[in-house]
């Protein structure tokens, strides 16, 4: 099926959008390698904008289905197996210049995978969404049956085992990995929530928000202090009070968190209903 349209074979401007919105990380690190404007080591800072943006695709792919309950977006549906094989094309790229930066020696690529507990983690997790993208066709879909929900649940596991891959190779930042993190606590909130039949409203999004946020600032103190043993937990836990330099990642999954609070209460709202009350105390 073309990218750019639907089902039926009509053509899908939102499709469209997406399909070229997937394509502009790429482009922009392939622009930027071909201008020599990465910086003083541009295959390694390929390497890591590619794996980012791997991550950040999958989240992405992971919040359709909350998105559609939630904003009851009904469409959103239609672009999630786009979404998740760009994610694998992303983390092929990400394997391709790590080849690159070893100067296309197989043998150094194999043995630092099977030697490095990060590198072994990352490519498990790219075994997984190639076996994921592999089985994404509706013929697979019909062939595996059952199997195949049960096959596609083991997107949250990968989730994990790349969200560790991106902490441990962010080594001394880990902004972006803990936000990436308190995301996904927040996305599996969302889906726990379904799994165990609990109607959400906007107070309990933003218990979640709230709960995700806390989880957030916990685990970035956690990995610092087993980082360093040196480094009080508790120092690090109050910087988050601290907004002379950044905003920390909790306030960053906070907000986006109260912000699905907000967008789930103004479509509780009965908008047609609000306008002609407000005319008439107007009139008064």
């Amino acid at each position: 099926m073309i990218p750019w349209q639907d089902r039926s074979g009509k053509f899908s401007p939102f499709k469209l959008l997406v399909f070229l919105g997937l394509l502009v990380p790429g482009i922009y690190v392939a622009a930027a390698l071909a201008t020599g404007t990465m910086g003083a080591k541009p295959i390694e800072a390929a390497l890591h904008e590619t794996g980012e943006w791997t991550v950040r695709f999958l989240l992405i792919t992971l919040a359709v289905t909350p998105l559609r309950r939630l904003a009851e977006w009904r469409r959103v549906i239609h672009v999630r197996r786009m979404l998740g094989v760009a994610t694998f094309c992303y983390a092929l790229i990400h394997l391709g210049l790590y080849v690159v930066d070893q100067n296309f020696v197989i043998g150094k690529v194999a043995s630092e995978i099977v030697i490095r507990f990060y590198l072994t983690i990352g490519f498990v997790a790219l075994l997984g969404l190639a076996a994921l993208a592999a089985t994404s066709t509706d013929s697979a879909v019909r062939r595996l049956g059952k199997k195949w929900t049960l096959l596609h649940k083991a997107v949250y596991a990968i989730a994990v085992l790349g969200l560790v891959h991106q902490f441990i190779q962010s080594k001394i930042d880990v902004t972006e990995p803990a936000i990436m993190t308190g995301l996904y606590l927040l996305l599996m909130g969302y889906r726990l929530a379904k799994r165990y039949k609990i109607a959400l409203n906007t107070w309990k999004l933003g218990l979640f928000a709230i709960i995700a946020s806390a989880l957030t600032a916990g685990a970035e103190a956690a990995w610092y202090w087993a980082s360093s043993t040196s480094i009080d937990p508790l120092l690090l836990l109050q910087a988050n009070l601290d907004f002379s330099f950044s905003i920390r990642p909790m306030w960053w999954v906070l907000g986006i968190g109260l912000a699905v609070a907000v967008v789930y209460l103004l479509r509780q709202i009965d908008w047609s209903k609000v306008g002609p009350a407000e005319a008439g105390t107007a009139s008064r």
